[in-house]
């Protein structure tokens, strides 16, 4: 189900169209933070909850660093995925989470008792991700708004009383967890500059990392 939602005009990153400007976005989104991909407004992000449903917010930028559209969609069955760095909004939408990747071929983690294809680990973490968050919130470029697959970085509200009460990068749990680890250019350079320390922390031995396989790739 889709939301309508009142535009409002909030001031971060740039929207391009290339991967260079991908970079640009972040690099200004980053900007006197060390946060993934931004801060956010968490508690922007956390009102948007409600009752029985999983909210997913997308906001779209344009050149002058304001958001020039909004989409809000609710679910009471959550939003599902569809690859290791995709997930499904509707009949006409899906979103990528942009400059991700999983590993090659099959790996496996004993400790977290998996052995298969790597596509599969990191779908199975995207899925827990989604299924956990109460509120999705999304970023993108305007040129982006109506693409059926669409570059976006999210952010995930996780509430559980009195134990948890959270606003995460997405991107960055999932690297940091090992699902996924970052693209990278010709090159060679990342092309998520604002996820190398959480690579770093992934290559300690999670997830993918703990396969010297996958190591050695």
């Amino acid at each position: 189900m889709q939301l309508k939602l009142t535009q409002t005009r909030i001031k971060y990153g740039y929207v391009l169209s290339s991967s260079a400007s991908w970079v640009s976005l972040l690099v200004a989104l980053t900007a006197g933070s060390a946060e993934a991909a931004g801060s956010v407004n968490g508690d922007y992000i956390r009102s948007l909850a409600a009752p029985g449903k999983t909210v997913l917010v997308v906001e779209y930028y344009d050149g002058q660093k304001s958001v020039a559209a909004r989409k809000g969609y609710a679910s009471a069955n959550g939003f599902q995925a569809t690859s290791s760095t995709d997930f499904r909004v509707d009949d006409k939408t899906s979103l990528h989470l942009f400059g991700l990747e999983p590993c090659r071929g099959e790996m496996v983690n004993r400790t977290e008792g998996f052995s298969g294809r790597c596509d599969d680990f990191a779908r199975e973490q995207l899925s827990i991700k989604l299924k956990a968050a109460k509120v999705l919130y999304c970023r993108a470029f305007l040129s982006e708004e109506n693409a059926a697959m669409q570059d976006v970085t999210c952010f995930g509200y996780y509430n559980y009383p009195g134990t948890l009460d959270t606003v995460d990068n997405i991107e960055e749990q999932l690297v940091s967890l090992g699902a996924l680890r970052l693209s990278k250019k010709a090159d060679g350079s990342p092309m998520r500059p604002d996820l190398v320390e959480a690579e770093k922390i992934g290559r300690g031995g999670f997830g993918m990392w703990a396969d010297p396989r996958v190591q050695g790739q």
